[in-house]
């Protein structure tokens, strides 16, 4: 699979941009451009599941795994204690064109090394008119007099389904194994809330920036609140991520504009999708319209304020709303729009997002929610102000830990060498990302 890094955001912008501000006149001949493949996590390490538990390779939490999955099951080893909640995640990665039909997805669970299924931590995913990146998540949740809550040995299963007639090819598959930290003895909640503000959303009505979407989990471009503005070509899926800490709440919607028509009617069912995804690539909600070439939107439901105890409720979306840190949000132009439509000119894509409330205080973890790769920092504020992707984010982490150290050096002859080195770093950090 071809890896792409999201570095020309201007350029790209730019394309996008020419095609829907008035008075700008869009080239008659643009080259059709390939949708990108999903962008895998860095360094993920190789490994290959087991047809049964018995040939289940290891997988420790907080590394990134790469596989691939036919059709049937996979099994993975883990390796848990008894004081955290934990997070096992499969996004499958189906190559453009491939078919795909409503009965077929992905399904992920956890089990006992006795081959009880752990209770309710079942996760599964299915595909739409669209094969698109898809991920599922199963959790083993803390909480008393329940089982799957001893250290040891545990499986993961990830199942594949698909039609006789859909694509039986092995997909890629990205596996990430999340550990989330118990609280301290005494301040864990074990009901969820009973009342939230849950009304519509009231969005942003200011002038739209410029921000290109990433391919998957991994390049997911950070927004916050405002008006973003994007191309989306048929087919293709455009992730984009938002901080959300302990108590806010994320409002949503998607617009598409007028599309160039190759004839005078047409629709796609499912034509515009939008999904959004928790820290741990969990669904919380989805929704799709159908969209014609003409100008067309949807909006989500606001999602409960981020706590603790919304992993004790009885509904979907807002059990998926109980930890801070990134939220993902994916949006689909669908393959079908193809038909009606010209390919070569990408449908302009309008966000329109708002994060309200404070952010309340965190629950009393006993270890830190930001090593497990959990909660929001000032690190994630100033990515989603600067509209970082992941990798770039911590690109400019870096550079601002080596500045730090350099500024902190004092006056004289070593600080004059210490500048140039950090220049000298800085310059090929650079140079690498060009």
């Amino acid at each position: 699979m071809g890896r792409v890094r999201t570095t020309v955001l201007v350029g790209a912008a730019a394309l996008g941009l020419a095609g829907a501000l008035p008075g700008v006149v869009r080239a008659a001949t643009v080259p059709p451009q390939p949708v990108p493949a999903y962008q895998g996590a860095q360094g993920a390490q190789r490994i290959l599941g087991g047809p049964g538990s018995a040939d289940a390779p290891l997988v420790a939490a907080g590394r990134a795994y790469a596989d691939t999955i036919a059709p049937g099951e996979r099994y993975y080893r883990l390796n848990l204690d008894d004081a955290s909640s934990v997070y096992f995640s499969a996004v499958v990665q189906p190559p453009r064109g491939a078919k795909v039909g409503y009965g077929d997805g992905l399904e992920v669970e956890i089990m006992t090394k006795e081959g009880e299924r752990c209770p309710d931590d079942r996760g599964r995913a299915g595909f739409g008119y669209d094969p698109v990146p898809l991920g599922a998540v199963a959790v083993r949740r803390l909480e008393e007099d329940a089982e799957c809550q001893g250290a040891g040995v545990y499986f993961a299963k990830v199942t594949r389904t698909a039609a006789k007639d859909s694509d039986q090819a092995a997909w890629p598959v990205e596996l990430l194994l999340r550990r989330e930290p118990g609280l301290a003895a005494g301040s864990a909640p074990t009901t969820a809330p009973s009342v939230w503000p849950s009304a519509s959303p009231t969005l942003p009505g200011s002038e739209p920036v410029a921000r290109s979407g990433g391919t998957g989990f991994n390049d997911a471009r950070a927004l916050g609140s405002g008006v973003w503005r994007d191309d989306l070509r048929p087919g293709q899926t455009r992730f984009y991520r938002v901080p959300l800490d302990w108590g806010q709440q994320l409002g949503l919607s998607a617009e598409l504009a007028d599309a160039r028509m190759t004839k005078s009617y047409g629709s796609a069912s499912g034509g515009l999708t939008v999904a959004l995804y928790s820290p741990y690539r969990g669904l919380i909600e989805d929704k799709g319209i159908a969209y014609g070439g003409k100008q067309a939107g949807l909006t989500l439901p606001r999602t409960a304020p981020v706590a603790y105890e919304n992993r004790f409720s009885d509904t979907a979306g807002v059990r998926g709303v109980r930890v801070a840190g990134w939220y993902y949000v994916a949006v689909t132009l669908g393959g079908k729009v193809a038909e009606f439509t010209q390919d070569a000119s990408p449908v302009p894509l309008t966000l329109r997002m708002d994060v309200t409330g404070a952010p309340a205080k965190a629950p009393a973890y006993r270890e830190s929610l930001t090593a497990a790769g959990f909660g929001v920092g000032a690190d994630d504020r100033a990515a989603a102000e600067d509209g970082l992707t992941a990798p770039e984010a911590a690109e400019a982490a870096e550079e601002r830990s080596v500045m730090r150290v350099v500024a902190g050096a004092g006056f004289g002859a070593g600080t004059v060498l210490l500048l140039v080195l950090g220049g000298w770093y800085l310059l090929a950090r650079r140079g690498r990302r060009a």
